[in-house]
């Protein structure tokens, strides 16, 4: 009913810079908040960043100043500029729309397929 699908991962040498997207698809109503949450070998999922349809972000501790989150409302599309890696940011990104679908009328979560990033020295 709903997909969530992205790209832009892959292998960049520290100090470089990689773009997410994500995009949002099917039978949509509307979206409140996009953005991305990644997950390290052995550790908890944390959140990287997020952005509402108006625009508001929300960065974790660890990547501000470095990521961008920004948003197409009307390509239901999210972005992630991931600039300065590190290796500690090597980890499974996983793309995340708050949204409600046409048939039901309160917001669920939904998440894409994960995207690995490997940050390397």
């Amino acid at each position: 009913q709903v997909q969530l699908v992205g790209s832009g991962g892959g292998l960049v040498q520290a100090g470089g810079s990689l773009r997410l997207s994500c995009t949002a698809s099917g039978s949509i109503f509307s979206i409140n908040a996009m953005g991305w949450y990644r997950q390290a070998p052995g550790e908890q999922r944390e959140l990287v960043a997020t952005i509402t349809s108006g625009g508001v972000t929300k960065y974790g501790d660890s990547v501000k100043g470095r990521f961008t989150i920004s948003r197409d409302n009307a390509k239901n599309t999210a972005y992630l500029q991931m600039n300065s890696l590190k290796l500690e940011d090597t980890a499974v990104y996983y793309c995340n729309a708050n949204l409600r679908v046409t048939s039901f009328p309160t917001r669920n979560d939904y998440w894409g397929q994960g995207t690995q990033v490997t940050v390397s020295s």
